[in-house]
């Protein structure tokens, strides 16, 4: 009886300590930090876009885990240099990421770039995030079932050139010019959108010339020239384009136009946001684009403001980096996990989350954002300022 006691005693002693062991081990893993591993590009084309978005992505962590983390756990960033997007190179830096135990993989801002990036992590089932891809690739379009797992908190083509027709149709333009740079999907398809939403709204086609800027090997100022001859003789109220201007093309056929005495208002798309490409020699006059943020300390969010102050941002862009924080911290909250298949099945029903950039939304096709607020910026004599702001009504198909 005595021994059949004690046997009973150590059994349930043993017990307890499982049980304190279990606990304790639950209680470890909840609060283990959530490691958000980023590959960027320091000094590559995609350089200007993704190191603003990871400082400000880094302050905005530092924001979140000063309140507590998300479900009770911090949020911690881990980077590795693709070195330009060097394709073997970013394959390899998400494999190190996720060996170092990444549970989401943040990646560069431009799909075809980002692929090898992305490819990585989904094939192991873990979400894949981007700052600021703006077309519809980023997701089962491009990467099939598994692109599932792929995200972007940057703005779809289609939603960018709609806000810019109805921007321009609320302006009371009527006849547009399109030039479209052909060296990007996501250049073209911003001025394929804005075509089928000018035509939507009533509008009128009178020129459509393509270039292709410099990048690509294939753009010159010759050709440049061309585009720029022939849209001078075509009477626009606006001429729509979508492309970065430190690439060449766009001082050149801008300046040709004004160097002819054509004043006509230029409208672009987040790629032409800043004024870091100026010239004093040829001053930028009617120059509008549409872009996440504005930079210049006008934006209508104050939060926006200093916070651009703080990472010294070139373009707005720099704010889809908290951006995808805030979006991935909510997915977590609602999904009280970090497996990319549970994150994927709750971004997939955002509907104007709030988010520090605005409103984001989502849908099982669609995996980049519509629906956000974008902030109309003109240059006029090389001074830039918030002029309006514009929400796209309709994501056109094109």
């Amino acid at each position: 009886m005595e021994s059949r006691t004690k046997r009973a005693l150590v059994a349930l002693f043993a017990a307890a300590i499982a049980v304190v062991a279990l606990v304790a081990g639950s209680a470890s893993a909840a609060t283990q930090p959530i490691v958000i591993g980023w590959a960027f590009d320091s000094k590559g084309g995609m350089a200007p876009f993704d190191g603003p978005a990871l400082a400000a992505a880094q302050i905005r962590v530092k924001a979140v885990n000063a309140k507590g983390g998300v479900r009770g756990r911090p949020m911690k960033i881990i980077t590795c240099d693709t070195q330009g997007n060097k394709p073997a190179i970013a394959k390899a830096c998400a494999a190190k990421l996720l060996g170092q135990g990444a549970d989401i993989i943040f990646t560069t801002c431009d799909v075809d770039l980002a692929a090898p990036v992305v490819q990585e992590a989904i094939n192991r089932g873990v979400l894949a995030v981007a700052p600021c891809i703006g077309t519809d690739q980023m997701g089962p379009k491009r990467f099939g079932s598994k692109g599932r797992l792929a995200f972007t908190f940057g703005n779809v083509a289609q939603d960018e050139g709609s806000a810019m027709a109805d921007y321009a149709w609320a302006k009371g333009w009527r006849n547009a010019s399109l030039a479209t740079d052909t060296v990007i999907v996501y250049f073209k398809n911003v001025v394929q959108a804005f075509e089928a939403r000018w035509k939507q709204l009533g509008g009128k086609i009178v020129a459509d010339e393509t270039y292709q800027s410099a990048p690509a090997g294939g753009g010159n100022a010759a050709s440049w020239q061309a585009v720029t001859t022939r849209l001078n003789n075509e009477k626009a109220d606006v001429i729509v384009t979508a492309t970065a201007p430190p690439w060449g093309a766009l001082p050149t056929i801008m300046n040709g136009l004004r160097a002819l005495g054509n004043e006509t208002p230029f409208l672009n798309s987040w790629a032409g946001d800043g004024t870091y490409w100026v010239s004093k020699d040829q001053p930028t006059v009617n120059y509008y684009f549409v872009t996440y943020a504005s930079v210049f300390g006008d934006d209508p969010v104050p939060a926006v403001n200093k916070l651009a102050k703080q990472v010294k941002a070139g373009t707005g862009g720099f704010i889809t980096g908290p951006a995808a924080i805030d979006g991935v911290a909510t997915a977590i909250r609602r999904a009280k996990s970090t497996r990319g298949i549970a994150l994927a099945a709750q971004l997939e029903k955002f509907r104007k989350v709030p988010t520090l950039s605005g409103l984001v939304s989502f849908t099982p096709q669609l995996h980049s954002v519509f629906g956000r607020r974008y902030r109309v910026i003109l240059i006029q004599d090389n001074q830039a300022k918030v002029v309006g702001t514009v929400v796209a009504k309709v994501v056109p198909k094109i």
